[in-house]
């Protein structure tokens, strides 16, 4: 095992019904269901589909960021 880590950072686009905070959780949902060693998040765009004059789904780009397993 080294004394150090190396990090790889992915897109990804979430989107809900309700908040921007289920948006981020869906993305990280999903993302973790092939991703491992995920350590952390950061949005980098906030946006909505508007239906009728109302919010219809918001939506998050998040980068992910993973440890890779053997550093």
């Amino acid at each position: 095992m080294s004394n150090h880590h190396t990090y790889k950072k992915i897109e990804m686009v979430g989107s809900s019904t309700t908040s921007i905070e289920g948006a981020i959780e869906n993305a990280l949902a999903e993302c973790n269901k092939t991703i491992k060693n995920m350590d952390w998040f950061e949005v980098t765009e906030t946006r909505g589909h508007i239906v009728n004059g109302a919010v219809g789904h918001y939506q998050v780009t998040l980068k992910i960021g993973f440890k890779i397993a053997s550093s």
